[in-house]
């Protein structure tokens, strides 16, 4: 990552709440094109959320705790603010001085812009401004939230915006909360209503209707130079399992989340 950062624009995308058995089996089934396109192998990497809820997992993701493997062994880091006693800071880890990932970036050249979705972006008082007041520039609209039917494809066409304006010598570091995985998605699934409520299958809607517009991101992102792409969810979310529902709560279908990070390349 100190040969990535200073040369690449960086995309760091969250689907907030998605759970990994969920984008899995998507991604199996050939349902992914958008996303299957860029991941290695076409498939997720099974992750361990740092937090059980978007606040906690964003402020641990944001100092370097990004998703830890699941499987047993000491993970070397992308990322790591400096302190003392850290066993997975590597050779290759970006080891920064400031309090969090976009203060640091932003101290290397980078312009840092957060596009918001859920609730903990909005600004709208002061827990919502805590995370996105770590950006230079930051978005939030009703466009962008968990009640909007086209949230995503909104938050898109800021970045496409955002992109667009910004001179092609800066260095760019975004960060995109996708809000549309967020409960109530209930709307993503044809034929279900305010009544039937989320579900499972609600959720698997959610995501193929994210896929459906991630290309327009990853174009724009890529279309200045190459982009480091880090894809993942912040927590998964329960659908009456083991009698569970929602998040912020201990159950595998809550820490277990999907990751992957990669390149995408500038147009030839």
């Amino acid at each position: 990552m100190n040969e990535v950062v200073g040369r690449d624009d960086l995309l760091l995308l969250t689907l907030d709440t998605l759970r990994y058995d969920v984008a899995a089996e998507l991604a199996a089934a050939g349902e992914l094109p958008g996303l299957a396109a860029h991941l290695p192998g076409g498939a997720w990497e099974e992750r361990h959320a740092p937090g059980s809820f978007t606040y906690a997992s964003h402020q641990a993701m944001f100092a370097g705790f990004l998703p830890t493997p699941a499987r047993p062994g000491r993970h070397p880091r992308l990322f790591a603010a400096r302190f003392a006693g850290s066993e997975t800071t590597a050779d290759g880890t970006f080891v920064f001085d400031a309090p969090d990932l976009p203060t640091a970036l932003a101290a290397r050249g980078y312009h840092t812009v957060c596009v918001g979705g859920v609730g903990f972006f909005n600004r709208r008082g002061a827990l919502g401004r805590v995370l996105p007041g770590m950006f230079a520039e930051s978005h939030w609209e009703p466009e962008f939230s968990v009640t909007s039917p086209t949230s995503f494809e909104a938050q898109v066409a800021r970045v496409e915006e955002i992109v667009g304006r910004l001179p092609r010598e800066r260095r760019l570091f975004v960060f995109l909360n996708v809000s549309a995985l967020h409960q109530p998605n209930w709307f993503h699934l044809p034929g279900a209503t305010s009544e039937s409520g989320d579900s499972r299958a609600s959720h698997a809607a959610a995501l193929r209707y994210v896929d459906r517009h991630v290309g327009r991101l990853f174009a724009a992102m890529r279309a200045r130079r190459r982009c480091f792409a880090i894809v993942t969810s912040d927590h998964g979310t329960a659908y009456g399992e083991d009698g569970y529902t929602g998040h912020r709560v201990g159950h595998p279908t809550v820490w277990t989340v999907p990751y992957r990070h990669f390149f995408l390349e500038p147009p030839a």
